[in-house]
C-alpha cells in the first residue's frame, strides 16, 4: 500500500486529501464529544431544576401539613393518630390540595420507626418498611434525591415518544415542626416524606437536544468537508494538468537537446570520418596512378589504407555504441576475470609505452552485470589511462570491498577537476586524436548498471578513477 506521506509528482494534493479525511474524522469526533458534553451539562442543569422544584414542593408540603394538619390535630385531639379515619382524611385533603397539578406519581409519609403512616394510593398503611431508614434521614435533616431509570429500549430515543415514567425523580424529605407552642420543640423531625415525579419529558427534551446538535454538527461537517474536497479535487486536477504540461515541455526540451547533441555528434563524426576518407582516397588515387604506370607498389600505401580503415571502423563503432546503447543482460560476472582479459588484450600497449601494471584485485570478485558491456566500459577506462601516460609510467588497479568500488590510478598529468562534468559529455576530448566518446560510453554503461564514475587526482599525482558499483 502506498504511503500517503510519500510525494507523488502527478498528484501533489494526496497529502492534503489524507489530511482532509483526517480532519473530517477529528471534527466529527470533537463535535460528538462536544455534543455529549453539552448534552450532559444541559441534562445536569435540567435535573438541578427538577431537584429545586422538588425541594420547593417538599418544603411547601411540610408547611401545609404542619400548619393545616399537625397543629390543628394536636390542638383538637391532643396527638396525631392516623389510624383515626377523620385524621387520615384530613391529612389526605391537605396533601391532595397541595400537590394538585404538580404531577406527583406517588407520595408516602413514614414515621421514625420505618412504618408507613400515609400513602397517596391508600395502600400498605401501618406496614413496616425497614429499607426506608427513617432514623438516618431524620438525623441528617437534609433532603435526598434519586433518579430511577426504567429499562428503556434504545430505539425508543428515535421514536420521539419515550414511555411514561421512564425517568422518575424520587425525593426524600424529613418533615419538621415549624412554629410550636413549646419553642424547644421547633425543628423536630416528625416523619419522613417521600414522593416521586415523572421527569421523562425533561430527559426526552435533553435527548432530542443532543440528537439535534449531533445532526446539525454532522451535516455542517459533511458540507464543509464536501466543499473542501471538491476544491482540493479541482486544484489537484489543475496542478496535474500543469505538471503534465511541464512534463511535455521538458520532454520536448530533452528532444531538442538530444537533436542538438545528435547534430554535434554528426559534426564530430563527419570530421573524424573525413580525415581517414581523405587518406584512403589519396592512397587509392596513388595506387590507381601506379597501376596505370605499372610501377612496383611498396607496403606504405596498403598499410595506410588498412590503418585508416581500422580507425574509421573504430570511430563508426563508437558512434553506434553511444547512439544505440545496449540494455544490460544482468547476471553474476567475475570482475577480476573481465579485467584479466582486458589487460591481456592491452599487453602490447603496456609494453610499447613501457607502462607497469599493478593490481591487488582479490580473486572471485562477483558483481551483477553484463559481461560484454562491462568489458567495453573498463576497456575504455584503461585505454584512457594508457593514453594519459606519454612515455612510461604505472597504472594501479585496486578494489575496495567496503565501498564496492574499483579504483584505476595512472601516473599521467591527472584530471582538470573544474572540467570533470564535461569528461562524460560526447565529443569532449583533451587529446589530439579520438572522438571523445570513450568516457561517455563507459559512463552510460556504468549508469545502466546502477553505478557511477567519479573523477579525482591522487595525492602523489596522476588521475584516479573510481568506478562505484551498487
Amino acid at each position: 500500500m502506498r504511503n500517503p506521506f510519500s510525494p507523488d509528482p502527478a498528484h501533489p494534493f494526496q497529502l492534503v486529501k489524507f489530511l482532509s479525511w483526517s480532519s473530517l474524522i477529528l471534527i466529527l469526533g470533537s463535535s460528538l464529544f462536544l455534543t455529549f458534553t453539552l448534552g450532559n451539562y444541559a441534562k445536569q442543569a435540567v435535573l438541578q431544576k427538577d431537584r429545586d422544584f422538588a425541594r420547593l414542593l417538599a418544603e411547601n408540603l411540610n408547611h401545609q401539613v404542619y400548619q393545616r394538619f399537625s397543629l390543628p390535630t394536636v390542638l383538637s385531639f391532643g396527638k396525631i393518630k392516623l389510624r383515626d379515619k377523620s385524621q387520615y382524611e384530613r391529612l389526605d385533603r391537605v396533601v391532595d390540595s397541595t400537590i394538585h397539578g404538580f404531577k406527583v406519581l406517588r407520595l408516602r409519609i413514614y414515621d421514625l420507626n420505618n412504618t408507613l403512616a400515609y400513602s397517596l394510593e391508600g395502600q400498605g398503611i401501618g406496614r413496616d418498611v425497614p429499607a426506608v431508614k427513617a432514623q438516618e434521614y431524620a438525623e441528617s435533616r437534609s433532603i435526598h434525591f434519586r433518579v430511577i431509570k426504567k429499562n428503556v429500549p434504545f430505539w425508543s430515543f428515535f421514536s420521539f415518544n419515550l414511555p411514561q415514567e421512564s425517568y422518575v425523580l424520587e425525593t426524600t424529605y424529613p418533615l419538621r415542626t415549624e412554629q410550636s407552642l413549646a419553642p424547644e420543640h421547633q425543628g423536630w423531625v416528625m416523619g419522613i416524606l417521600r414522593f416521586t415525579q415523572d421527569i421523562t419529558r425533561d430527559y426526552e427534551t435533553i435527548t432530542y437536544f443532543q440528537l439535534m446538535i449531533a445532526v446539525v454538527v454532522l451535516i455542517s461537517s459533511l458540507i464543509l468537508f464536501i466543499l473542501l474536497y471538491f476544491i482540493i479535487r479541482r486544484a489537484d486536477r489543475m496542478i496535474a494538468e500543469r505538471i503534465r504540461e511541464k512534463e511535455r515541455l521538458e520532454n520536448r526540451l530533452h528532444e531538442n537537446e538530444k537533436m542538438a547533441s545528435m547534430g554535434r555528434m554528426l559534426a564530430g563524426i563527419s570530421h573524424e570520418i573525413r580525415n581517414p576518407l581523405g587518406i584512403i582516397k589519396s592512397s587509392a588515387e596513388l595506387l590507381l596512378k601506379k597501376a596505370e604506370s605499372a610501377q612496383t607498389l611498396g607496403p606504405e600505401l596498403p598499410k595506410a589504407i588498412y590503418d585508416e580503415s581500422t580507425r574509421l571502423s573504430s570511430t563508426v563503432n563508437e558512434f553506434l555504441d553511444y547512439a544505440r546503447p545496449k540494455q544490460p543482460a544482468i547476471a553474476d560476472v567475475r570482475l577480476d576475470a573481465i579485467l584479466r582479459d582486458i589487460t591481456a588484450f592491452l599487453k602490447p600497449e603496456f609494453e610499447n609505452k613501457n607502462i607497469r601494471l599493478s593490481s591487488n584485485l582479490p580473486p572471485e570478485i562477483r558483481i551483477k552485470g553484463d559481461y560484454d558491456l562491462l568489458y567495453r566500459a573498463l576497456y575504455n577506462l584503461l585505454t584512457n589511462a594508457i593514453q594519459a601516460i606519454r612515455d612510461s609510467g604505472t597504472i594501479a588497479l585496486t578494489w575496495s570491498s567496503q565501498e564496492n568500488t574499483l579504483f584505476i590510478q595512472d601516473s599521467g598529468p591527472g584530471f582538470d577537476l573544474s572540467q570533470k562534468n564535461k569528461y562524460v559529455e560526447p565529443f569532449y576530448t583533451t587529446k589530439d586524436q579520438g572522438t571523445g566518446l570513450g568516457l561517455a560510453i563507459a559512463s552510460n554503461i556504468i549508469k545502466t548498471h546502477g553505478g557511477r564514475i567519479e573523477f579525482a587526482n591522487a595525492p602523489e599525482g596522476g588521475g584516479r578513477l573510481a568506478v562505484r558499483f551498487p
